[in-house]
């Protein structure tokens, strides 16, 4: 595995095995965790990293409470918790720096009302977001059919989808048909936010594919927020352009 992609392809094969729960997939070091209810026998984890692609599995070590850590639960949450947030920080700086681009234009222009604010935010969230996605199409669509429920029924959606974010940042930065615009804003992220709340009350650990596989992000309320706040938005501007 020599990429962020390769992992994602990995982990989605495994993850589709009866009994896996989490699958946390290294590309630099060549190995993948898994637990579960029940661990599959060895050739059939073989079999389905092959069916991932040109993957081999050269064994399998089974934890042990004498292998694992003997870290108190206590210590084990504290942990989890700030690799959680060390993995988060890209995403929190990412939209820290749309937020500080929405507001400089706001100055510049001397235009402090809140749906110019939005609209140019929403721009700069689906633009930046959608690039990332596009810097490893296969890879993301590997993740994105992970969680979300249209991309599992139909494929060409997930290779479709970083082309109707940006479409839709460059609707919002030129203020084309809006009410189309946050109409289809609205319901692609409700839809986003059911797979990723159906991912999160599964407990499943998996890759968060909205910024693509460019970074390592796992999914988590952070996620859901996203996708809600984003929605909201999107309600809100439409209302007042209805009423």
């Amino acid at each position: 595995m020599h990429c962020g992609g390769c992992a994602s392809k990995v982990s989605a094969a495994l993850l589709r095995l009866d009994g896996v729960d989490t699958a946390d997939v290294s590309p630099q070091h060549g190995t993948a965790a898994i637990t579960g209810s029940a661990i599959p026998a060895e050739d059939t984890l073989r079999g389905a990293i092959a069916s991932a692609g040109d993957y081999t599995l050269t064994g399998v070590e089974k934890a042990t409470p004498d292998t694992r850590s003997e870290m108190s639960d206590q210590q084990h949450h504290a942990a989890a918790q700030d690799h959680t947030k060390e993995s988060l920080y890209p995403l929190f700086l990412i939209v820290g720096f749309i937020t500080g681009v929405t507001l400089l234009v706001a100055y510049a222009t001397g235009d402090w009302s809140v749906e110019p604010m939005m609209r140019h935010f929403m721009a700069g969230f689906f633009i930046v977001f959608s690039l990332f996605k596009l810097l490893d199409p296969p890879g993301f669509v590997s993740a994105y059919r992970g969680y979300d429920l249209v991309a599992r029924k139909v494929p060409a959606w997930g290779w479709a989808y970083p082309f109707v974010e940006l479409g839709l940042g460059v609707a919002y930065l030129l203020a084309w048909a809006p009410i189309v615009t946050n109409s289809v804003t609205l319901v692609l992220m409700l839809a986003g936010a059911t797979g990723v709340l159906k991912a999160l009350l599964d407990k499943r650990a998996i890759r968060c594919a909205c910024l693509g596989t460019a970074l390592n992000l796992p999914m988590t309320k952070v996620t859901l927020v996203e996708d809600l706040t984003m929605a909201a938005m999107a309600a809100v501007m439409l209302a007042k352009l209805t009423t």
